[in-house]
């Protein structure tokens, strides 16, 4: 098999629509996070696929954003910095989750309650650290990468422009979680995921080998009688 530019950007588009489909994924029947649930294998394999997530949307990103480069402008650029930076951030956070936290929660499981408190948009009753700083970076770098990154997409007319409105008014459709207590978070990865299913799957699609043409040019003018001189 060989790698080719075109090869490798429609793998991009399938890890987008992988990580959309992750994203909504771990949302379903996802129980409370606090200490105990950080101790058992359902946390540890939820926390393995959020992973896995943010590394095939960070693929699934920079493919679109290499394809349309020229079209994407500096509005596009920043965006894909900013939304990129998101998703390290968000890695990171996500390892720790994995590695660190189920050793924590035996050990010192207020500070686990308290980190989750806040991850979930509450607050928390102890010093949490650089965790604090952390989740606020997270969720500034992604929601407003994905604000910013949605917009490029939709004035570079390249990819499918419904996803990408979908993927700015979802990361602003975010930041009224705190207004509505009621409501589950978890709702609001919804449109998100969607989004980067109908990014991926355009990238994907955009750069599906053409069928194989018949050559009527060439045919014609080898039957054509002008072509026997």
């Amino acid at each position: 098999m060989s790698i080719t530019p075109t090869a490798l950007t429609r793998s991009a588009g399938l890890s987008a629509v992988a990580a959309g489909l992750l994203f909504i994924g771990v949302q379903i029947n996802h129980p409370h996070l606090d200490a105990d649930f950080a101790t058992t294998a359902e946390y540890t394999v939820r926390q393995s696929l959020k992973v896995l997530m943010a590394g095939l949307s960070l693929i699934g990103i920079t493919g679109m954003y290499l394809h349309q480069v020229k079209q994407a402008g500096v509005l596009g650029l920043i965006g894909y910095l900013v939304f990129g930076a998101g998703y390290l951030i968000m890695t990171s956070v996500e390892v720790i989750g994995a590695v660190v936290f189920p050793t924590l929660a035996h050990t010192t499981p207020a500070y686990v309650n308290d980190v989750f408190a806040v991850a979930t948009g509450g607050h928390a009753s102890g010093d949490i650290g650089l965790m604090q700083v952390l989740n606020l970076a997270s969720a500034a770098t992604f929601l407003g990468g994905g604000l910013l990154f949605g917009i490029g997409l939709f004035r570079a007319r390249v990819l499918a422009r419904w996803a990408a409105v979908l993927l700015a008014a979802g990361s602003v459709a975010t930041l009224a979680f705190p207004l509505l207590p009621q409501v589950n978070a978890r709702l609001f990865a919804i449109p998100i995921g969607v989004a980067m299913i109908g990014l991926g799957y355009s990238l994907w699609r955009g750069l599906r080998a053409p069928a194989a043409r018949p050559l009527t040019g060439t045919v014609s003018s080898a039957l054509h009688p002008a072509g026997t001189k």
